[in-house]
């Protein structure tokens, strides 16, 4: 059967942009800060000149670069500042770990979310796994879902509480944060009989559990998703599966996806004629309006 690879692009964005990439690099600014990350698919040159891509206020140095890994500042950050997309607002924050609290081409998801949500006439029980700062989950929450927002990293948790908190209209609406391994709190909520209707991942290529579970994602990715199956209602909505660490085509997503989204035997039952897409997260460039792959993707929807 012939797959399709699709582009998924936000072009709503208005407090990021990405201004240049090229040469294992790009420049991206967020707010009224600008940055510099490695970005080791860019194997093009720089459009921008040299001035521009110096007039930055931190950069980030891999390890691959010979230098000392981490963020050299060239500007005092003291603090968390507010960035936002179509109203939600959430904190933003240099990492140790390159990123910035938020992946901005994830933006097309967050959209998606919101509109499938809304258009769904009905009650919706949304799991955000591996839900780091929770910005998938505050479009999700605004929508009208039921929202169970789950990460192992006590920090991510407290970050997504302030992202909460930052959106006074959404911080009494029902979103459950919890600090637990992925496999274990899916297996636990298949014996409580709790259903979900959406869920988003986005599992590591490595990580560890509040209580020092591993995970490898060559690993554990199929039994993920085989568990996420069990959870899922009568009636899902929606999957949503995001890959940086998957050294292969997003087609291998579509595979895995499309493989747990069919009913394994009668008694199973549920409305599962939905598809599946898979395809890139893209961001648009603003030097020269290409389009850059940042991520594997793969959609399972009705």
């Amino acid at each position: 059967m012939e797959k399709n690879i699709r582009i998924f692009c936000s072009k709503d964005w208005v407090d990021y942009e990405l201004l240049d990439t090229g040469e294992g690099e790009k420049l991206e600014k967020f707010g009224k800060y600008i940055f510099v990350r490695p970005s080791e698919d860019a194997v093009w040159l720089k459009t921008l000149e040299k001035k521009e891509w110096a007039k930055v206020d931190g950069k980030f140095w891999s390890s691959r670069a010979g230098a000392k890994a981490g963020w050299k500042m060239t500007s005092k950050i003291v603090d968390k500042w507010e960035m936002s997309h179509r109203d939600i607002k959430f904190l933003v924050f240099p990492t140790p770990f390159r990123h910035l609290g938020f992946f901005p081409e994830q933006a097309t998801h967050w959209d998606f979310i919101e509109d499938k949500i809304k258009n769904a006439k009905r009650p919706i029980k949304f799991l955000n796994l591996f839900g780091y700062t929770g910005v998938a989950s505050l479009f999700a929450l605004r929508a009208g879902a039921e929202v169970t927002h789950l990460d192992a990293s006590k920090q991510s948790l407290n970050w997504a509480k302030e992202n909460q908190n930052l959106n006074v209209e959404l911080t009494k609406m029902p979103m459950r944060i919890i600090e637990d391994d992925v496999m274990k709190f899916l297996e636990r909520e298949e014996k409580r009989g709790n259903k979900y209707d959406a869920v988003i991942m986005d599992p590591p290529k490595f990580g560890r559990g509040p209580k020092g579970e591993i995970w490898k994602i060559e690993e554990m990715l199929p039994r993920l998703l085989l568990q996420v199956r069990k959870v899922l209602s009568d009636k899902p909505l929606f999957v949503i599966l995001t890959s940086y660490a998957v050294d292969s085509s997003s087609l291998s997503l579509g595979y895995a996806l499309s493989d747990i989204m069919k009913p394994v035997s009668p008694s199973q039952g549920g409305d599962f004629k939905g598809k599946v897409e898979q395809g890139e997260l893209c961001v648009l460039e603003k030097s020269n309006e290409r389009l850059i792959p940042l991520a594997n993707t793969a959609v399972w929807s009705i």
